[in-house]
């Protein structure tokens, strides 16, 4: 009988072991799952957030970036030049009175500005000189910020590139207001000025300090410029503004008229 009872006891504890690996297997099991799903979820929600909020980690960073896109507005990928830089512009004898204009056209269309040559005369003659040796033509416009502006005349496309030379400082006088239509040079405070320029196409330019030479003030072509803020953006990482084109605008060549007024 003693032997019977301990046969039953060790077969009684073989028993509870087998079912508690059983359970702790299963337990195991449920944990898996659970993270599983969880991980499942949270990397949903992410990519939904970035979906609806037009992040993205895929948004161009180079010029060759922009060109590996879609091209705006339907249009065709002109050519790729080769960018040349200067120690100078020339002298474009650009007389202070004289009617100056400059016509942009784009993969979107063509927008005309009227040149602010009277109070800034080193700026307009930069830009008519780049314009004139085709510096312009096939960049891209690298920054479309929704009620602020669009931005191009970066060779490089990332917000760092320039003529090879800097532009003096002509800001205008304090309490000068970069309302809807201004054209102005990017610039990061004084004497940073160089080929980059703006076209202010909402109400956030009015926050915007005088530190950043006037080029000039859109007088027709609405429509383009309506077109080219109508192209999708993301946020770029590690930028906190919805800004860059998922569709490559391109400024497909700049035509400068000198009138005497």
């Amino acid at each position: 009988m003693s032997d019977r009872r301990q046969r039953q006891k060790e077969q009684r504890a073989a028993k509870r072991e087998a079912e508690r690996k059983r359970e702790s297997r299963r337990e195991l099991g449920r944990r898996l799952l659970t993270a599983l799903v969880f991980g499942v979820i949270v990397v949903g929600v992410f990519a939904l957030g970035g979906f609806f909020s037009g992040d993205s980690t895929d948004v161009p960073g180079t010029y060759e970036d922009y060109r590996a896109q879609e091209t705006a507005c339907g249009a065709e990928q002109p050519p790729s030049e080769q960018v040349v830089t200067f120690d100078s512009p020339d002298d474009m004898g650009i007389d202070a009175t004289s009617d100056v204009t400059a016509t942009v056209a784009t993969s979107c269309g063509e927008f005309v500005i009227d040149l602010n040559n009277g109070d800034a005369p080193e700026t307009v003659n930069s830009f008519v000189f780049l314009a004139s040796e085709g510096f312009y033509d096939g960049q891209v416009v690298h920054r479309i910020a929704q009620d602020f502006v669009f931005q191009t005349g970066d060779p490089d496309a990332d917000g760092t590139g320039g003529p090879g030379y800097l532009v003096a400082d002509e800001f205008p006088d304090e309490g000068f207001v970069y309302e809807e239509g201004v054209v102005a040079m990017q610039s990061r405070g004084a004497r940073s000025t160089g080929s980059q320029f703006w076209v202010v196409t909402g109400p956030d330019g009015q926050f915007l300090t005088n530190q950043f030479n006037v080029l000039g003030t859109v007088i027709s072509g609405q429509e383009t410029i309506d077109r080219i803020m109508d192209v999708p953006t993301a946020t770029a990482p590690g930028s906190v503004e919805q800004s860059r084109p998922l569709e490559t605008v391109y400024v497909e060549s700049i035509t400068v008229d000198v009138s005497d007024s």
